[in-house]
Parts: C-alpha cells; structure tokens; sequence
C-alpha cells in the first residue's frame, strides 16, 4: 500500500471486483469518452473478477501494476492507475493511464496518487521514464500529469483508438531523477 495525505493506492484484489464494477457503472458515460472499447463481459462482476486476476498475474510478473486508488476516510475505491507496457532492458520504461470517479475530479486527488505510482515506479521498479499519452481536448488530465512533473514532448498523431475513432494524443513524460546525477 502507498499511503498519500488523502487517498491510498494499493493493487486490486479480488475482493474488489464488486467494488470496481460500481466504479465503472457509474461512470461508464465519463470514462469512455477517454478510453477504447470495451468487451460486453467488462461491465459484468464475473468480468471484473476475471481483469483483477489477469492484473495480479501481471503484476508478479513484473509486466503491469494496476493500483485501485482509496480515500484515507472511508476507504472507497474511487479511480485507478496503472503502469502498462512495461518494457525492461535498456528502456526500463512504462506507460501511465488512469481513472478517477468524476465526484472526486478537480480535488488534486489524482495528481496524489500519480505522483504516489511515479516515485513507487521510480524507486522500487527503478524504471527511468514513465510516458503517458492525453487527447488534447483532455485539459484536466493534461493538468494532472504536469503538476505531477511530467513535461510535454509533443503530438503522437492518431495514435490511440478511443470509441472507434483514432485520437491524436499529447505525448508527456518524467525521468527518474535519479538517472539525471
């Protein structure tokens, strides 16, 4: 578990998928308009179940880390975060994504816990740079990644497939500062 001032992050278990199918129910209309689409089994508790699994196998294999992101009060899953396409060797490098309860947006509370999963992947995983890629039209996400450090490095043009349509995407990244000495 990675303890901020006001949400936690820690993996997802099973024990979540309940929990994590509320989330994405509720808010299924905010979250699609920024992500590809997804297979009919993934609004369903079985669905759910079977992501958590193939998340933790993933995570032991030091290929993904999917974190459910908690508040410190009453300890209600309210986004995500991840580390995806991780890539070991002479890279050591990951992609970010992420997902926040549109109730909790404008609080800070994402920008915590990417900063949380960049000094995690930094220190622990020792990756050196972490990328992430924002539909421009995105303003709040772009927000969140450059409070959390990250700078822009340019425009990846019909790079990602959201809803069936390929979206440009503002490239941002952060190096391990480490690796800077």
């Amino acid at each position: 578990m990675l303890k901020g001032h006001t949400i936690y992050i820690r993996p997802l278990e099973t024990e979540d998928a309940e929990e994590n199918l509320r989330l994405q129910s509720e808010n299924r209309e905010f979250f699609e308009q920024f992500s590809m689409i997804r297979a009919d089994d993934y609004y369903t508790i079985e669905g759910q179940r079977k992501r958590i699994e193939q998340y933790q196998q993933r995570l032991e294999n030091d290929q993904e880390y999917h974190f459910g992101i908690f508040t410190n009060t009453d300890h209600t899953l309210i986004g995500t975060v991840s580390l995806f396409q991780m890539i070991r060797g002479a890279l050591q490098c990951a992609f970010i994504g992420y997902f926040l309860d549109k109730a909790h947006n404008g609080k800070g509370l994402m920008t915590e816990a990417v900063r949380l999963v960049v000094d995690y992947a930094f220190h622990e995983l020792k990756l050196h740079r972490i990328e992430a890629g924002v539909m421009p039209r995105n303003l709040g996400s772009m927000r969140v990644l450059e409070k959390a450090g990250f700078h822009k490095e340019g425009i990846a043009r019909k790079n990602v497939r959201i809803n069936g349509k390929w979206e440009d995407h503002q490239v941002l990244a952060i190096l391990n500062p480490d690796d800077e000495k």
